[in-house]
């Protein structure tokens, strides 16, 4: 579940530290999850550039996803 809570901080903040701040976790642990995400998920789920980090078509697609698995995981 802490790969779906980084990856959804990572979407809100478009900046993986600054989602790592919001996680209380360090930048490379949370790095690390979305490596392992990615893996699973079978590709990139962010574009990293320089200072900018966009959603790829992947996680584009899987965002609405994930955010509905954490709602309903809260739910239970």
């Amino acid at each position: 579940m802490h790969q779906i809570r980084y990856f959804l901080a990572v979407c809100e903040t478009l900046n993986f530290t600054r989602a790592a701040e919001s996680c209380n976790v360090s930048q490379p642990s949370l790095t690390r999850a979305i490596k392992g995400l990615e893996d699973e998920l079978g590709g990139p789920l962010f574009r990293r550039e320089r200072n900018n980090t966009h959603l790829t078509g992947l996680g584009e697609m899987m965002r609405p996803h994930l955010t509905q698995v954490l709602i309903e995981t809260d739910a239970a």
